[in-house]
This record gives structure tokens, C-alpha cells and sequence, in this order.
């Protein structure tokens, strides 16, 4: 199929499901981008990355930006070959060259398969994006999404910063994420999506870690959501303006946070700081400095529990943090203390 046809049914299929709202994002997004950039979409099959990849294509087409197609096989489930082949599918009629990465999801690192199969991902993404230069990827996470993040993070205790919930624009492990469709009803890409399959017959994939109450998500959806939707049927709504409302008190607090730890003797990398100088400061900013500093090094924001545990250790060390006994791990990074400083390390 040439681009001419491809652009043309994802032009019927975006007019058939009266969803312009979501090419109109995606172009928004690219005109922050510098010119020329080169874009991918991360596909995994579902319905929101499906969709995410024609209208990107069509965007990217009137942008002048050049798009790429990335999927992560993960392996953890006998069908993730087939999802291979259903990306293949969209690729070829989409006329955009896809990539495949295969990645090892290691359940030992503490995060539960959820947190590590994601910090395989991202990872991935990152090698993926310096080997194919690329400039930014795109994410198909829409309201529902967001609202979800938020009730998990909240459950987990990650704070103020965490209730922030995803950005539309964000930097992970050196790479541009962009999620143009943040503020989006899902049932407007799930209306692309069935139009997407009456036009050319695409069937998004199934990971049924969606819907399996043994992780946090799908417990979730299948337990909470559905009592929030009989009680408080706007509550996606609510919990989204809650996470717009946190990014403001975050964003406050990050610049507390950034005067904190410009003061606290760092590195040229912001990989260390000084023990002593960050003892100084009262119990409530150095938690504040810690989230920060953790976030500005690309470390998934652990749990309150988890986070209070390092806190403790790094209160109790040796006056002067000889105690090389710290060893605070969490997913594939480590903090420790070595002459004084407290380093992050990748593992």
C-alpha cells in the first residue's frame, strides 16, 4: 500500500469516528519539535497505540516530521509473537519501518513484574532511540490512564510529586516522551480504533496483564473502576483535575527543591551530592531534595515505605558516610555512600 492509500484511510477512519480532536494533539505536539525531528510511536498493538500510529502518520506526513514504529517484546506471554505479527500488519500498511526489540524482564529487582517490565521498556526505548535517531517517541496514554496512574501512586504513597501524575512532555533515561492525548476520553481513540478495523481489518492485540487482578492495574480495573463508575461516574474527571493540581504544588516544590540541591556540593553529572550539607537541612526538605534529586536522575518514584527506608539509612550512617554497609536498591539503580557522598549508580 503506498502512502497516498494509507493516508487515506486513516482519513476515512479519523472523519468516521469524528476524532480530529486527536490528530489536532498529535500536531500540536509536533510543532514543539524542532524541524526536521524524528519521531516514533511506541506500538504494542492495543487500541491506543494502533490508533496513536495512523494519526501520527498522517500528522507527521503535513509536519514534515519523519516517523519510526517501535514495539518491545517482552516475552512474558506465549502471544507476544503474535503481536509481532499484527505490528507487522500496521507497519506495512502504514508504510512506516518499524523496529523490534526484544527485551529480558528481570522480576527479581523488587518492583513486581508491572514496574520491571516497564523499566525494561523504557530502557529499550532509550537504546532504540540513539541506535535509529530519534528525536522523541510518542505514547498513546490517554484520561483514563492518567486517572488510573494517580489512584495507584496515591495507593502507594509516592507523594505530592507522584499525584502529578504523567506529563504530556517528559524526559526518561535521556529520552523525549511525548503524550499528546493526556486530557483525551479513551472513547474517542476506541471509536478510531473500530473504524481503524472496518477500513483495513486491523484487530488490536489483548495483553491480558490488563485485565488480571494479580497486578496492580488490572486489579484496579476490574475491582475499583467499576465501583468509582456506579458511585461517581465523573470521577475520571475529578482525578484528573486533582493531577493538573498537583503538577502546580509540584512544580512549587521543585523549585524549593532545585535551591536545595544546588547547595548541596553535586557532581557534574548530579549523580552525588555531600552527606553532611544535606544533613543540614530540616527532615521535611531532605525528603523533598531526595524525591527531587531521584526524579531529575530518571528513578522511577518508589513507594513512601520504600523511599523512607533509604531516608532512615542515610540518617544513620557514620558522621562522615564512610558506612559503605548502605545499599539502598531499587529496580536497576542503587544509592550508596561512599567518602561522604551519597552516589546513584546504575546495577
Amino acid at each position: 500500500m503506498g502512502l497516498a492509500a494509507s493516508l487515506e484511510f486513516v482519513q476515512r477512519a479519523i472523519a468516521t469516528a469524528q476524532a480530529e480532536v486527536l490528530e489536532a494533539a498529535v500536531q500540536q505536539a509536533f510543532a514543539a519539535l524542532s524541524e526536521q525531528s524524528c519521531v516514533a510511536v511506541a506500538l504494542s498493538g492495543g487500541a491506543d497505540s494502533l490508533a496513536m500510529a495512523a494519526v501520527a502518520t498522517k500528522a507527521a506526513n503535513s509536519c514534515g516530521v519523519t516517523l519510526k514504529l517501535f514495539h518491545i517484546h517482552h516475552g512474558l506471554y506465549p502471544q507476544a509473537d503474535d503481536w509481532v505479527q499484527a505490528v507487522k500488519r500496521i507497519a506495512d500498511d502504514l508504510g512506516v519501518f518499524l523496529v523490534i526489540q526484544h527485551v529480558q524482564v528481570d522480576q527479581n529487582l523488587g518492583l513486581g513484574i508491572e514496574g520491571a517490565a516497564r523499566d525494561a521498556r523504557y530502557l529499550a526505548f532509550a537504546e532504540m532511540s540513539k541506535e535509529h535517531a530519534v528525536d522523541a517517541i510518542l505514547l498513546g496514554h490517554h484520561q483514563q490512564d492518567q486517572a488510573e496512574t494517580v489512584l495507584l501512586r496515591l495507593l502507594r504513597g509516592t507523594g505530592v510529586q507522584g499525584l502529578a501524575a504523567m506529563k504530556s512532555d517528559h524526559t526518561r533515561n535521556g529520552v523525549r516522551l511525548l503524550r499528546p492525548w493526556l486530557d483525551i476520553d479513551r472513547a474517542v481513540i476506541l471509536r478510531l480504533a473500530k473504524a481503524l478495523t472496518a477500513e483495513v481489518g486491523w484487530q488490536a492485540v489483548q495483553d491480558p496483564s490488563n485485565r488480571d487482578e494479580r497486578y496492580a492495574r488490572g486489579a484496579l480495573r476490574e475491582k475499583v473502576i467499576p465501583a468509582l463508575l456506579s458511585r461517581w461516574p465523573s470521577w475520571v474527571d475529578a482525578v484528573t483535575r486533582h493531577a493538573r493540581q498537583a503538577a502546580e504544588a509540584t512544580q512549587i516544590l521543585n523549585e524549593v527543591a532545585e535551591e536545595d540541591l544546588s547547595k548541596l556540593d553535586l557532581d557534574s553529572t548530579d549523580e552525588s551530592f555531600s552527606l553532611k550539607s544535606w544533613r543540614e537541612l530540616s527532615p521535611a526538605r531532605q525528603t523533598l531534595v531526595m524525591r527531587y534529586w531521584l526524579q531529575k536522575q530518571g528513578v522511577q518514584m518508589p513507594s513512601e515505605r520504600r523511599l523512607a527506608e533509604l531516608i532512615k539509612q542515610l540518617r544513620q550512617l557514620h558522621a562522615l558516610g564512610h558506612d559503605r554497609s548502605l545499599q539502598w536498591q531499587h529496580g536497576l539503580i542503587k544509592v550508596s555512600c561512599v567518602r561522604g557522598r551519597v552516589i546513584l549508580v546504575s546495577s
